[in-house]
């Protein structure tokens, strides 16, 4: 038997509740586990994440220059347009990105609380650009 049965991304925010929501619709995900301080949820796709309070939580600053990305998340879509318009539904933005070269299509977002994710029509297989 594995000493580790399972991991999941945690994601500090300040109202994980309502960032929960964003992430549930976005991966079409059932509500796993929740506390006063923390919500779990598994998306259709078997991704997995938590959302922590965090009431001095303040948005990561990437892209900026000075500062590299130190996490983001990857979803894989096969329609970007479609999966735009429902994060921008949702309440994500689009990030301001340099284009993105390779054998693949991606977009940068940052979610309502500011983390950083990309959507990825082709996983990638091309080491990173710059």
């Amino acid at each position: 038997m594995a000493l580790v049965e399972a991991g999941l991304v945690v994601l500090d925010c300040a109202e994980p509740e309502k960032l929960a929501v964003f992430y549930k619709e976005l991966l079409e995900a059932q509500e796993t586990h929740a506390t006063a301080n923390r919500v779990e949820i598994k998306g259709a796709g078997g991704t997995r994440l938590a959302f922590r309070r965090d009431v001095n939580a303040t948005p990561p600053s990437w892209p900026r220059p000075e500062n590299s990305l130190q996490v983001h998340l990857d979803f894989v879509v096969a329609d970007l347009d479609e999966a735009e318009r429902k994060v921008v539904g949702l309440g994500g933005r689009p990030l301001e990105t340099k284009d993105a070269s390779g054998p693949y299509e991606e977009r940068g977002y940052a979610d309502p609380a500011g983390h950083s994710f990309t959507l990825r029509r082709i996983p990638s297989t091309a080491p990173k650009q710059g």
